[in-house]
């Protein structure tokens, strides 16, 4: 981290939050899940709805995955991606 002449500090959000390497990769692979899945919908020609219908949520939780939201764990991207079709080769891809 870097003291700034006016009192404030410049680092990167690693820092700021104290994360390793690892907890990094973890983030940036959920953040690729959602983005396979918001993908994986629109080349099916879905809406949020459908998909949600098929996975047997609500449009809003799709929504959230999408989002990479907190609040969805990593196990329910992927078993939505395989829901969809995506294939393990597809996911090893875009790692």
């Amino acid at each position: 981290m870097k003291k700034l002449k006016n009192g404030w500090v410049e680092g990167s959000v690693k820092d700021f939050l104290d994360l390793s390497d690892a907890d990094i990769e973890f983030i940036e692979f959920r953040r690729t899940l959602s983005r396979l899945l918001r993908e994986k919908r629109q080349r099916l020609h879905l809406t949020q709805v459908e998909v949600a219908a098929r996975l047997q949520t609500s449009q809003s939780r799709v929504a959230k995955m999408e989002k990479a939201e907190a609040s969805v764990s990593a196990d329910l991207l992927l078993q939505s991606l395989f829901r969809l079709g995506v294939k393990r080769k597809d996911l090893a891809k875009a790692a």
